[in-house]
Order: C-alpha cells, then sequence, then structure tokens
C-alpha cells in the first residue's frame, strides 16, 4: 500500500467517523424535549435543608417549609422591575436566539482555565432552562444540553413568555420564588407597585440571594449591587437621569423575613447557612436535602435569648444600649454553643437581623490581653513596673504637652486618675490604660498583632493603620472573632477554630461532611497561664472594680476582661473556664454613643447572670497555676522594685526588645524614653520622691 493510499484512508476513516458521531450528536439533540408550559410553570423543589442543633433533635429551620410561589403575569410586574431585571442579567435578551456566543465562549475559557465548569455565561432563557428542566449538576454534558434547550425554548415560547417564565421561578433568597412573591415578602405589596429602588433590589439579588440578602451582614454589597443595577439601567436607557439620582437616594424599608414560629435561632441559623453555601453553593442548600447536625446547644441558646431581651431593656433605659450581643464557644473544640446577633432578631427599630456578633466594633480594653502576652513572651514579668502618669506617647511632640489631636496622643484612664508605679499585674487586672500603652510599644505593634492574628483575630491586616491606641481597641474586631481568641487562653494556648457544624448527610442519609478538629499550639503553656491567673485575680482587680464585681462569680475559677471604646459607643466583656468561653457586647447597631458608664456596670451583670446559670451544666475544672518564677537576678524593675538605682522610666532599665538582657547605655536613644522619663520625673516631683533614691520599693505581688 503506497504512503499517498494509507493517508486517503486515514483522511475517510476521519471523515466516517465524524459524520457518525454528528449523527448521534444530531439524533440526540433531537431528543431532547422542552415540557410543556404547565409543567415547567408547576416545578417544585424537591428536598429541603434542615437544620439542627447538636442533640439532632431540635429543628431549627427548614429551607423550605412556607415556601411559596405566585404567579404574576408581565402585566402585573411593574416594568421597572422587568427593565432592572434585563439590565443586569441580560441586556441583548431580545437580540439573541438563546444564547450568546461571546459570554459562552468567555465562560468556556474560564472553565479550562480553572479545571472546573462552573462558569455559566448564561441569557436569560438558559436560566429558564437550568432552573425550570434541567438538573443542577455542572458538567460539560448539562451545559450542552442547556444551550440546546435553550434555542429550542425560543422557538416553541414568545420572549414575553420566556420572560414570564423567569421571573415566576427565579429565586430570591431561602425559600421565596418569583417576583410576585417576593414582592410580597420584602416590601408587602403587588409587584405592579414596585418602585425603581425596590425593582433595583430585587434584581440584585437571584445572582447570590444568601449573600445579597437584606437580613444579612452584607447590606453594603447589597447597596453597591443595588446602584449597579440602576447604572446598567441608565446606560440602557431605561430610565432618565432624574429617575437615576432619586432612586439611588430612595429609603427602602424591608420588611422582617420571619416569626418566631418559623425559625430557631435565627442569627445561628443564617451563619449556618452561608457558611454552607460558601461550601456548597446556594442552590444545593435551597434543593438538595441536606440534613445538618449544628453545634448550638439549644438550652443554652434558649437562656441566651431570655437573659439578652431582660438586659437589652435595662440597658436601654439606664444607658441607652439599645442592643447587645453573646457568643459562647467549646474552647476545647471550637464549638459554637451559643450565639445570639441581637435582643430581638424581628426588631427593625435596632435592625435586629443584623448579627452583631460577626459585625466589626472596637474592642476597647478587651484587647490588652494580647499585648501582655506579647511581653511575656519576651521575658517581662508580671511585676515589671509601669507607670501610670500623664505621657505624651507621640516623640515628636513635647513631653508635657498631654492633649490628644491628629498629631499629638497622650490617652487618660477612665476615672481620670493616675497611679504611679503599676506591676503589670495590677495594671491589667485593673485595665489601666497608660501602661498598656506603654506596654504595647514594648511588645512591639507588630508582634501583638501577630499574636492576635495566630489566636483568631482576622481582621488586623493593614500594620500601617494602627498606631500605640490599638491596645485600648483602636482597631475593630468581631465578637466571634473576640471570643474565639480568648478560647486559646481558656485551652492553654492551643487554639480550635470556631466551627458551627457536626455533621451533614445528604438525602440519602450519606455523610457529606464531618467536624474534624485541627488543634494547634500557638501561645506557651507558661505565657498563657501567667495571663489566665491575672485575669482570674480578684484580689489585684479590685482596687478598680470592688471586691464583689459583676465579673466575680465566687462558687468557680472565671478569668474575664472587660472593654469599653471610645465616646461608650461599645461594651464589652469576654470570660472563660478551662471549659466555656462567653462574650457579650452592648450598644447601638447605629453606633451612637451610650451613657458614659464603664463596662462593668452596663455589659458585666448580663454576663455574670449568664454564667451563673450555664456554668452548673458543666464540670468543675480549675486552671493550672503558672510556675513560681525566681526573679532574683533579673533587674529590680523586672521585681517589682521601682526606686533602686533611681526613679526611672522603664526605658531607661531595659532594651525593650531584649528586657532580660544588659541595661542600655544610651537609653535616650529610644525615640520614646524622654517623654517617658519627663512623665516618671514629674510624677515623682509632685509626690516629693527623691528621684535618686536608692532604697529598694517594692509593689506587693498580689497574687
Amino acid at each position: 500500500m503506497t504512503k499517498k493510499l494509507r493517508h486517503s484512508n486515514y483522511f475517510l476513516a476521519i471523515v466516517v467517523l465524524g459524520l457518525i458521531i454528528s449523527g448521534i450528536l444530531i439524533l440526540w439533540m433531537a431528543s431532547l424535549r422542552i415540557p410543556a408550559l404547565e409543567d415547567i410553570s408547576e416545578r417544585r423543589i424537591e428536598h429541603s435543608t434542615k437544620i439542627y442543633d447538636r442533640t439532632g433533635e431540635v429543628l431549627l429551620y427548614d429551607t423550605s417549609k412556607d415556601t411559596r410561589r405566585s404567579f404574576a403575569s408581565l402585566e402585573d410586574i411593574s416594568p421597572y422591575a422587568t427593565a432592572a431585571t434585563l439590565a443586569i442579567e441580560d441586556q441583548n435578551f431580545y437580540s439573541h436566539n438563546g444564547f450568546q456566543w461571546s459570554s459562552f465562549f468567555r465562560a468556556v475559557l474560564v472553565n479550562i482555565s480553572t479545571l472546573s465548569f462552573s462558569q455559566g455565561g448564561s441569557t436569560i432563557t438558559q436560566q429558564v432552562v437550568k432552573n425550570s428542566i434541567l438538573t443542577r449538576d455542572k458538567t460539560p454534558t448539562r451545559k450542552l444540553k442547556e444551550l440546546v434547550l435553550a434555542i429550542k425554548l425560543e422557538k416553541v415560547l414568545t420572549k414575553e413568555e420566556i420572560l414570564t417564565l423567569y421571573l415566576n421561578e427565579i429565586p430570591y433568597g431561602g425559600n421565596i420564588y418569583g417576583i410576585g412573591e417576593a414582592s410580597q415578602r420584602f416590601f408587602s405589596k403587588e409587584a405592579l407597585n414596585l418602585t425603581l429602588a425596590e425593582s433595583a433590589y430585587l434584581a440584585s439579588l437571584p445572582q447570590a440571594p444568601t449573600f445579597y440578602s437584606p437580613y444579612g451582614n452584607n447590606l453594603p454589597a447589597l447597596e453597591a449591587r443595588k446602584n449597579l443595577v440602576l447604572s446598567e439601567m441608565l446606560a440602557n436607557n431605561f430610565i432618565s437621569e432624574e429617575e437615576y439620582e432619586k432612586a439611588k437616594e430612595e429609603e427602602v424599608e424591608f420588611k422582617p423575613r420571619f416569626s418566631a414560629s418559623t425559625i430557631k435561632a435565627p442569627h445561628f441559623v443564617f451563619f449556618v447557612i452561608d457558611h454552607l453555601t460558601k461550601k456548597y453553593g446556594g442552590e444545593a442548600i435551597l434543593e438538595s436535602g441536606l440534613k445538618v447536625i449544628t453545634t448550638l446547644d439549644y438550652s443554652m441558646q434558649m437562656e441566651a435569648e431570655v437573659l439578652s431581651k431582660k438586659y437589652g431593656e435595662i440597658n436601654k433605659e439606664k444607658f441607652n444600649g439599645n442592643n447587645n450581643g453573646m457568643i459562647a464557644i467549646d474552647p476545647k473544640n471550637g464549638d459554637i454553643l451559643m450565639m445570639v446577633g441581637s435582643r430581638d432578631y424581628f426588631d427593625q427599630e435596632i435592625d435586629g437581623n443584623f448579627n452583631i456578633t460577626t459585625g466589626f466594633r472596637q474592642p476597647g480594653s478587651t484587647f490588652k490581653p494580647f499585648i501582655y502576652a506579647t511581653m511575656f513572651k519576651k521575658g517581662y514579668t508580671d511585676q515589671t513596673i509601669l507607670y501610670d502618669t500623664p505621657i505624651q506617647f507621640t516623640a515628636s511632640c513635647a513631653p508635657d504637652n498631654f492633649t490628644i489631636d491628629d498629631i499629638c496622643y497622650s490617652p487618660t484612664n477612665y476615672d481620670n486618675r493616675f497611679r504611679g508605679p503599676m506591676t503589670i499585674r495590677n495594671a491589667l487586672a485593673q485595665s489601666v490604660n497608660i501602661p498598656a500603652v506603654q506596654g504595647i510599644y514594648l511588645a512591639g505593634l507588630k508582634e501583638s498583632i501577630a499574636t492576635a492574628k495566630s489566636m483568631g483575630i482576622e481582621t488586623l491586616n493593614d500594620y500601617s493603620r494602627y498606631g500605640l491606641s490599638l491596645v485600648l481597641g483602636g482597631g475593630e474586631v468581631s465578637l466571634l472573632d473576640m471570643t474565639s481568641a480568648y478560647s486559646v487562653f481558656a485551652n492553654e494556648g492551643v487554639r480550635n477554630p470556631y466551627n458551627p457544624i457536626l455533621l451533614v448527610e445528604d438525602n440519602e442519609g450519606n455523610i457529606v461532611d464531618r467536624r474534624s478538629l485541627s488543634p494547634h499550639r500557638v501561645l506557651s503553656e507558661e505565657v498563657v497561664r501567667l495571663t489566665t491567673d491575672i485575669l482570674s485575680d480578684n484580689t489585684a482587680r479590685t482596687p478598680g472594680f470592688g471586691p464583689n464585681s459583676a465579673l466575680y462569680i465566687p462558687t468557680r475559677p472565671v478569668a474575664v476582661k472587660t472593654g469599653t471604646s471610645n465616646d461608650y459607643r461599645d461594651a464589652w466583656i469576654i470570660g472563660y473556664t478551662p471549659n466555656l468561653t462567653v462574650g457579650a457586647w452592648v450598644g447601638n447597631n447605629d453606633n451612637s454613643p451610650m451613657e458614659k458608664k464603664v463596662s462593668g456596670l452596663v455589659v458585666a451583670p448580663l454576663w455574670r447572670e449568664y454564667m451563673e446559670k450555664t456554668l452548673p451544666k458543666f464540670p468543675v475544672e480549675n486552671f493550672i497555676p503558672p510556675q513560681k518564677e525566681d526573679l532574683d537576678g533579673l533587674k529590680p524593675i523586672l521585681q517589682g522594685d521601682w526606686s533602686t538605682g533611681g526613679v526611672h522610666s522603664i526605658l531607661y532599665w531595659v532594651d525593650k526588645n531584649d528586657p532580660r538582657g544588659p541595661i542600655p547605655e544610651n537609653p535616650s536613644s529610644d525615640p520614646q524614653f524622654l517623654n517617658w522619663e519627663y512623665g516618671v520625673q514629674s510624677w515623682a516631683t509632685i509626690n516629693n520622691i527623691n528621684i535618686q533614691a536608692t532604697t529598694t520599693t517594692h509593689i506587693e505581688n498580689q497574687d
């Protein structure tokens, strides 16, 4: 056989094979059928996801319970709503034949580059096919079916019928399907009466109903997408410039989503749904029939909800604090046992549906333990002397300039008193500010943030944004992250990331996900034990809070820290035992200030009563005390002796990065030295203390 003949045979074989494949493909395409219109319209959700407490017996939420869809013809839908949908979903709807090549090939390229099939590039017609005819699996075969059926659907139905189907089938979040039902659920009105702004909000939801939900914590993202919809409507001449500007400023009020009879622990439930959505996708949550066993202890949850409402009314009347939030975590495994995101999820006046436990607020002095733990890592002792005196911490400002402005920083204490020399133990236990600011300088800003981050604080990523005021709560964090981070102290320095789910089963009972622990040590046992020993030291705390404050629970060893943000906008408390960590917050969702009271009065009673009611469910477990360190041989300033060798700030005696090393030969080379020294010597002069004193003066170790 000649070479030319072989090539001819190969070519013929390829042609025949191509014809066979083409024939099969044509037959396959011809076999695809469009269901009757009434069958499409009556599509049902086959499987709903059910979310339970940790026992698997208390149903918290059924995603399809009370699912409703009400049909609305195009004549019954506001022209704004149809225009908004076309502008954001499919601007060429009336000109294409079911799909757009440009979008299709863009999606193909993305899928090839990512080795996935998640990109849609779908027209409204394709979305009708996807939502109403095909299964939800994302495969090349299904995508090809979608394309073929979209073309067929365009030949069977008019554009108006397809658009009507889309607007009546599309999910708007949870159990809300179709624009008629969405307009009733969100705005208590017929779809025909939707305003331009309301229409833009509704058109924003289908892309990611859970993420953009007006009842979740992503309201800024929803607002941005609403404005994008309006911009696209303007760009495509659906609305005028005047309508655009008016709609951007229109205040839209969403009606409450649920009643207490349809959902339990709502903030926690939507936290779980958000967690599942990120992992499995929103469609899986709505339709895959998952059974989710969460970590929630429902008895602890009910107790917290009762107390949240009780103290919500008290704090509203006494302190102008309209809202509160609470969270409880098991430090041994990271399980979220309780989550109360507001005193009343259904109270619109306080934005009750917003989950304050995941929102970002300034933590006040609850940030201090991270700073002092970093100091202990560096070699400072709990008896190290820091001075509580007026100090100007901006090196470029005059030492006697005790003002706070955009340049100079000279903070005060909550009671406007100055106590002179203090041990770290007393300064932390009594939550005194000036020593803490010295502490973050000595510990190092980057090192302190690194400690906090290793313990679970996720938001402090840009060092350049923060200064020494971070120790007083200058950054924004969430109650969830803070409570999780304190759980590291409770668990002997071992971090267990927080977790809301124990088990996930599919609709056939197969386990598709199970909690897996990933503990890892982030602090040494000695650093943690020393920090906990201070936070549970009621004797050291007494001068600042009294012997029988709300922080003291005589029946249990409990470590606790309070915090108040600038202008009294936030009151925090986080406390723990070896087997339970509980954090609480009081304030206003609109960030308005409360009455000028310390956190011990505002939020501590709520936390205290909850701890007293909840702790009996847990076995008594004592903290392991720190090993007693022999301080002999250390510098006097590290032993609690502030006068031997003369009265000076700590920078006179230590290199901040090596506190147990040699005394600095030239302490004034430290940029903070002159200002700190001025504060100390001014205090000594006012109190008639000889700054050259050589007698040993100890502050009692209040263990």
